[in-house]
């Protein structure tokens, strides 16, 4: 909005050499704010006019005139504008208190779908902390494609096939145990997955027992089938406690196994298409014409692969959703195959492959090392979750003994602290696991927003005025004035988030605006009866919209209630 103000008042004056777009586009913040709020650089002028752009600057100066600016000035070859604050402030306020929570939304994928594949655990097997960062980076894309207008499918694609199962059904026959498996299904079943493995070091005849249950239950045997149904219900059944926890939905659960039917259709397309080619014994699809190895589709004893599931997949979520966009939350070591995967679609001839998009995101670390085993065991994202939320309720306990929905309120944080450690950072790269920094209610953590929207809500429960009749003046000080400005830009991080696929721009948002709060209620009296308590009130109001509502894209729910000393906080004057 304030750009695009700018850009207005610019536009009368270069429309001959530049269009709207473009003034926009090159418009920047400055870096400090005593050099103003918004800055127009010169230097592409300077291309058109044959001029320097510090004579452009000063030129532009005398013929920029609007009363929402109180100042303008050139500096070397920028454009600086201070805005008329009160004039600024009100239309942004008041946009936040009429639309609420749908501030920051657009219709910009109305009518479109897109189709998210995230989580994806494996059947029988512990639901670890490399799966967390799957889960809720998807699970934020979809909220945040959700505001900006797109319809969404969550798809968890379960691996709920392979050899793996012929092992496990051979070592429950063997040595499982029934009532255990009831009593802790996924511990259990790894438990005896784990041992198979042990014992075939010294009877490698095991694998190939292993392979004749998956062989029968291939060819649809009752008994392998049967097993096979029990461990994949109660896996889901376990799994289903840790999305309940995160608060995590999906709209469908059809794993590899759902494709099982569909793969020969693939591979008589692509040999339809004469992009089958032998290669010892296997087909592939050759794709060097991309500078890839190419893509095993067959193996030489008749087995299909990832490949030839995935593009099963990708065919059918195009036949049932119709998406503009597919996106694979996967982590960074599958770089190579969606490439391929990609790349044979393209050749299959599918256009609609263009708005397929491989997100990657980097590892989760234990003291610089691949978070996998502690002690010899895989850490659960569960007994973590739960860890959390322990360490939050304590934290109540001792506080804010009172709170009457301790249980919830513990649960919101101490999920809401993991979340936020993870989304806090770029996908990409790796992510350092620490319980005890990230529940802390100070420095960058989810905590540290929580408190700052449950401080704001206090604050807002003792106000004189009805919350409902407060309206919205115009305020100027420069502590209200930094707030209003990262206000306004919540819409444009929505935007860029989405854009990216990159949840931590919304995160670094939310700090940043806390951080702003907290400066600002160290220094002003916002209860004060005065000729300006409306718009303090008011602004409060917009900060507990923008935060619960940002929190909220990132799968994090927001207290309205904490106890909040352990936010410090600035001496009052």
């Amino acid at each position: 909005m304030m750009k695009t103000y700018y850009a207005d008042v610019l536009s009368k004056v270069l429309y001959e050499h530049l269009s709207h777009e473009k003034i926009v586009q090159l418009i920047e913040t400055p870096k400090y704010e005593t050099h103003g709020d918004l800055a127009f650089p010169c230097f592409e002028l300077a291309k058109v006019l044959k001029k320097s752009p510090v004579q452009i600057a000063n030129e532009l100066v005398e013929q920029i005139h609007s009363d929402i600016f109180s100042k303008v000035e050139a500096v070397g070859p920028y454009v600086n504008v201070f805005l008329n604050r009160k004039e600024i402030s009100i239309p942004i306020i008041e946009e936040i208190l009429q639309k609420k929570e749908k501030y920051g939304s657009s219709i910009d994928g109305k009518g479109q779908t897109i189709v998210v594949d995230l989580s994806s655990p494996n059947i029988a097997k512990p639901f670890s902390m490399g799966h967390l960062r799957s889960t809720v980076i998807g699970n934020s894309i979809c909220q945040i494609a959700q505001k900006v207008g797109y319809q969404t499918v969550g798809i968890n694609h379960l691996g709920d096939w392979g050899t793996q199962f012929g092992k496990l059904m051979y070592a429950y026959l063997t040595w499982g145990d029934e009532a255990k498996v009831k009593a802790s299904p996924i511990k259990e079943l790894n438990k005896l997955y784990v041992y198979f493995h042990e014992m075939a070091q010294d009877n490698p005849a095991l694998e190939n027992e292993g392979r004749i249950w998956f062989k029968k239950l291939e060819e649809g045997d009752e008994e392998a089938t049967r097993l096979w149904t029990w461990f994949r219900e109660v896996s889901l059944k376990d799994f289903q406690r840790i999305y309940d926890l995160l608060d995590v939905q999906f709209d469908s659960y059809n794993g590899e196994a759902f494709f099982n039917d569909k793969m020969d259709d693939v591979v008589r397309l692509l040999e339809e298409k004469n992009l089958l080619i032998e290669s010892d014994g296997a087909k592939v699809v050759d794709l060097s014409e991309y500078n890839l190895p190419p893509c095993l589709i067959k193996k030489s004893d008749g087995a299909t692969l990832y490949a030839t599931r995935d593009l099963a997949a990708a065919i059918y979520r195009q036949n049932t959703y119709h998406f503009s966009q597919a996106i694979y939350v996967v982590g960074g070591e599958q770089a190579l195959h969606f490439q391929q995967f990609f790349h044979v679609l393209e050749k299959m001839g599918y256009d609609w492959v263009k708005g397929m998009k491989y997100v990657p995101f980097g590892l989760m670390m234990k003291d610089g090392k691949k978070m996998s085993t502690r002690k010899g065991k895989t850490i659960l994202l569960e007994e973590v979750l739960q860890e959390a939320i322990g360490l939050s309720k304590k934290n109540i306990q001792e506080k804010n003994p009172d709170l009457s929905n301790a249980d919830e309120v513990a649960r919101q944080v101490g999920v809401g602290a993991v979340i936020f450690h993870d989304l806090k950072n770029e996908r990409t790269n790796n992510c350092e696991f620490s319980l005890e920094s990230m529940l802390k209610p100070e420095g960058e953590t989810g905590p540290y927003i929580q408190y700052t929207h449950a401080r704001a809500c206090s604050i807002l429960r003792k106000s004189p005025i009805a919350l409902d009749k407060i309206h919205f003046n115009g305020l100027t000080d420069d502590y209200s004035w930094t707030i209003i400005k990262l206000l306004e830009q919540f819409p444009e991080i929505i935007s860029r988030a989405f854009h990216r696929y990159e949840p931590s721009v919304i995160s670094k948002y939310l700090l940043d605006l806390a951080q702003s709060f907290n400066k600002y209620y160290g220094q002003v009296r916002v209860l004060e009866v005065d000729e300006q308590i409306h718009s303090r009130l008011a602004l409060l109001v917009a900060v507990v919209t923008v935060l619960a509502e940002g929190l909220r894209l990132l799968g994090i729910q927001a207290p309205q209630e904490l106890s909040l000393i352990h936010i410090s906080e600035p001496t009052r004057p």
